[in-house]
């Protein structure tokens, strides 16, 4: 790799940066993307910006720093790890290793609960909140849902109030324990939804030795008993919290819809849904809790 970095132009770095992502080990998806999302954060410029001036070159300090980028991203770590944040719903939310990076696919889950006739002041549970992704997209669109998120990291539930805070969102609470546990329950206050997107990747899942997932932790990722473990123990415990009528979500594996809707069922929740995410694959089950389930417990 050049050190001649008052030599490269925003252009040729570019060029430079997409032309080692495609050879390297193990070539990113995006070479274009990530080449200017990192170029983006070493100059501090909007993507419009980077454009406007193709050909401005670069000072040693950039071209260092972008260098060094380039190198870990060849290596495989995380665009969100290398930029220290990742676009979510409307928002902008920090990320680190302590919690799995917000994906599009779970916009879906957000999308649903938001389309749920739940009351105007709705409380609100979202387990496992990791970066508070989920909770944090509800309560941008709901600001008198009363939502509380949960999570057995404390350095993600620092994660995630760090990013109440840049987002303006303090409304939402954030505490640490194992899955609804870690919620103290106020018995004058109805629950009315519980979401989720717990781990479900099975040990033995060979796509956990690829791309961004292997430096994220692997307790945000696998579970027991193929990956239906967690999702067992909150299907149960949504059963004794919820509301009547009140509403239970999960993200899950793309073979796991068949699987978690008929625990769903098992358990005495009704209309129960399976959702396709954009790729057309099993991505989000939900359910209603119903009075006469709600009976037999």
């Amino acid at each position: 790799m050049s050190n001649s970095g008052p030599n490269y132009t925003r252009q040729r770095a570019l060029a430079w940066a997409k032309l080692s992502f495609s050879t390297a080990a193990q070539p990113t998806q995006s070479p274009a993307l990530d080449a200017q999302l990192l170029l983006c954060k070493v100059l501090d410029v909007t993507n419009a910006s980077l454009h406007a001036w193709p050909d401005k070159l670069l000072s040693m300090e950039q071209w260092s720093g972008f260098e060094a980028l380039v190198q870990e991203r060849c290596l495989g770590k995380p665009v969100a790890h290398l930029l220290g944040t990742q676009g979510f719903w409307s928002l902008d939310l920090q990320v680190d290793a302590s919690t799995l990076i917000p994906r599009p696919e779970t916009e879906l889950l957000v999308e649903i609960v938001l389309e749920l006739n739940l009351p105007r002041c709705a409380s609100v549970l979202d387990l496992g909140t990791g970066s508070g992704a989920i909770a944090l997209a509800l309560a941008s669109e709901n600001p008198y849902w009363q939502i509380v998120g949960v999570d057995q990291s404390l350095a993600a539930v620092n994660l995630a109030k760090a990013n109440g805070f840049s987002s303006s969102l303090e409304q939402v609470k954030f505490c640490q324990g194992n899955w609804a546990h870690g919620w103290v329950k106020d018995d004058s206050k109805p629950l009315h939804c519980i979401v989720s997107n717990p781990p479900y990747i099975d040990a033995q899942d060979p796509h956990l030795n690829q791309g961004d997932v292997r430096y994220e932790p692997l307790s945000a990722l696998v579970a027991d008993n193929h990956g239906m473990a967690d999702i067992e123990t909150i299907a149960q415990q949504a059963a004794q919290l919820l509301e009547v009528d009140g509403w239970l979500a999960f993200e899950h594996g793309y073979d796991q819809g068949e699987k978690v809707a008929k625990l769903l069922a098992s358990l005495g929740f009704n209309h129960v849904t399976t959702r396709k995410d954009y790729n057309g694959q099993d991505r989000v089950t939900f359910g209603q809790w119903s009075a006469n389930a709600g009976a037999k417990l």
